[in-house]
């Protein structure tokens, strides 16, 4: 009988030691130790947001495609004290439409929303890229996703 109880009495301290390392395990991994640490990429850091982590700020240009015509030939400024200036110029027509205006961040932190007098677009902000979303805020798919990206001009 004492034979099982020594064993009994083994095996639950051996189990809390296994709980407690992988528990120790999972904190060390949440929270880097140093900054070698904070630059694996399989740690997620929630506080890092296009926001606050991407230079966006800048020019953006690209040809998104029309309706009615070979494409929309877009520039926009995208400022600091989030402001931005858009100028969409149709190509093979007559009409160039420009708008100013404010924008603002959505929750995420990766989302802008520009609201003007004639625009009312949201974008997904990446590393020097703009990526045109639809009125629900959700990535453009199909056969032509990849022509609503919005490329940041280098000076």
């Amino acid at each position: 009988m004492k034979k099982y109880i020594v064993m009994i009495t083994a095996a639950a301290v051996f189990a809390c030691q296994a709980c407690t390392s992988n528990e120790s395990q999972k904190a060390s991994s949440q929270e880097p130790d140093s900054m070698e640490d904070s630059a694996d990429p399989t740690v997620y850091d929630g506080a890092h947001t296009s926001q606050n982590a991407v230079d966006w700020d800048g020019t953006y240009s690209g040809t998104v495609p029309c309706a009615d015509c070979p494409g929309i030939q877009t520039t926009l400024v995208i400022n600091a004290d989030e402001t931005f200036t858009y100028t969409g110029e149709y190509m093979d027509r007559d009409l160039i439409v420009e708008d100013n205006g404010k924008f603002m961040w959505h929750d995420n932190g990766s989302t802008i929303h520009l609201v003007g007098k004639e625009i009312n677009m949201k974008l997904k902000v990446g590393e020097n890229r703009l990526f045109m979303l639809d009125q629900e805020g959700n990535p453009i798919e199909g056969e032509l996703a990849d022509h609503y990206t919005l490329q940041k001009k280098q000076l």
